[in-house]
């Protein structure tokens, strides 16, 4: 659950991004900046993040505010889910922000092969959650992830700039996962979305 503090900051900045989406007077544009401000100062006093890193993650969108998309890719191989490894030597299931000229089975495809170097059809979606109610630390943005049920047609693992390699890992034995991206509890449902014929998809 988010701490109080971080709703009033979140609603402030929301309210200030669509203040200057549609207001016209230069006087409350003024205003709804500085309500903008406000609420990058308060994010860096609570977190100790530096003030223009919050305003750079924080409060460079324009337009009504939405979630952002984050795909989630869920490839298994005799009973096992494959993972990626992190340049953090921490581990995650392939995938990132849906870009903006793809749609999100896209995506899912073109995360793999970036992350894995193989190439997947991706064929079920498994569960579209609220990153705020499953995974920390909580974001100053909300974030829509997508997990997805995919399967390999072919590929081979290269090097890149975000993963160092991948492995495939049973449910019992999970290595240290990147958590703010996917934690235990999302990967077990992925298993369970693997193993069950006529799965459901699951929402917030």
């Amino acid at each position: 659950m988010k701490e109080q503090w971080l709703e009033w900051a979140i609603e402030l900045q929301s309210l200030a991004q669509a203040g200057l989406t549609y207001g016209k007077d230069i006087f409350d544009r003024e205003r709804y900046e500085r309500i903008r401000e406000i609420s990058a100062e308060i994010m860096a006093y609570k977190t100790d993040i530096p003030v223009q890193k919050v305003k750079d993650l924080f409060c460079n969108e324009t337009g009504y505010q939405t979630p952002k998309l984050d795909t989630r890719a869920a490839i298994f191989q005799n009973g096992k889910i494959l993972l990626v490894k992190e340049n953090s030597g921490k581990w995650s299931l392939p995938g990132g922000w849906v870009d903006v000229n793809v749609s999100v089975k896209e995506n899912t495809i073109k995360e793999v092969k970036e992350e894995a170097g193989l190439d997947v059809t991706a064929d079920k979606v498994i569960a579209i959650q609220d990153r705020s109610k499953h995974n920390f630390p909580v974001y100053a943005y909300g974030v829509c992830k997508i997990f997805v049920l995919c399967t390999i047609i072919g590929g081979a693992f290269k090097k890149n700039i975000e993963t160092t390699g991948f492995a495939y890992f049973s449910e019992n034995e999970l290595p240290e996962l990147a958590t703010e991206k996917n934690n235990e509890e999302q990967v077990k449902m992925c298993f369970e979305a693997y193993r069950t014929k006529n799965w459901s998809t699951l929402f917030d």
